[in-house]
């Protein structure tokens, strides 16, 4: 055995999780195991974003050691040098900056819902750590932050579906706080809205720009549900599709639902 294998037969579980989210990165994967449509002019950030929830079911799927290996902020003693200053005292307790109800609906006697938590930036840390630890307490774990000092600075959101009794985190990703969208960018994806189901793409989740007026969710069947931003103080129970502005979200977001019988095919901002 050469010296180099031998090297690599070494390699610890964190590294090779770390070799395999990387490559995860350069590929295009939709949100597991469905296809994510990536609008706008947001490419890059996007494709993180449909990546995340795959890259965590790779981990998984490796073996139980990976897995733990690969979860974000992974910081045992004598790993990793902080990069900011820590706060005296003790750092704030914290929970989702705001969680929202999206959308609601019934369909054939079963309640679904998309729901979105959106995380403040921690300043520094030490609050970065307990942000981390409270993320973890919701089963949350933000993609691409392998220690805590990744998420300084650092909004985190996560989409999760409930269909009936189960729910589902179908959305993840973590951006600087200083992020926007503009014009016409969208990001958005489309998924089953029954789990288990592979075949019905209908419940599309998306986010906008600030300024966003109105979406256009095309079906297979060339019709359209249009979604538009209520006027200003007007109240839109959850029950209507709408372009909605979390607190605390640096994008505004949306949900449509194709109907019964026609599939997702396209979806655009229009200014």
């Amino acid at each position: 055995m050469s010296a180099d294998r031998k090297k690599d037969h070494h390699m610890s579980d964190s590294d090779i999780a770390l070799l395999l989210a990387d490559a995860a990165d350069e590929v295009e994967i939709g949100i597991a195991p469905y296809d994510a449509v990536i609008r706008g002019g947001r490419r890059r950030r996007a494709r993180r974003w449909a990546v995340a929830t795959a890259t965590a079911l790779v981990l998984a799927g490796s073996s139980a050691t990976l897995a733990v290996a690969g979860l974000p902020g992974g910081e045992g003693s004598g790993q990793g040098v902080a990069t900011q200053p820590a706060v005296t005292g003790t750092p704030r307790v914290f929970e989702p900056a705001n969680r929202i109800t999206l959308a609601t609906g019934t369909e054939d006697g079963k309640v679904w819902r998309v729901t979105l938590d959106t995380w403040q930036a921690p300043v520094d840390l030490a609050e970065a750590r307990a942000t981390l630890n409270a993320m973890r307490a919701h089963d949350e774990d933000p993609p691409d932050v392998r220690k805590a000092s990744d998420l300084v600075g650092k909004i985190a959101y996560f989409v999760h579906r409930d269909y009936g009794d189960e729910s589902t985190k179908v959305m993840e990703n973590t951006v600087p706080a200083t992020d926007t969208m503009t014009g016409t960018d969208l990001t958005s994806g489309a998924l089953p809205l029954e789990p288990g189901n592979t075949k019905d793409v209908r419940l599309v989740i998306g986010s906008v720009a600030k300024t966003a007026q109105r979406v256009n969710c095309v079906w297979t069947n060339n019709t359209v549900t249009v979604v538009e931003r209520p006027p200003a103080g007007a109240g839109t129970s959850t029950d209507a599709a709408a372009i909605r502005s979390p607190e605390g979200s640096p994008y505004d977001w949306f949900v449509c639902l194709a109907p019964k019988g026609t599939q997702y095919k396209s979806a655009e901002v229009i200014e």
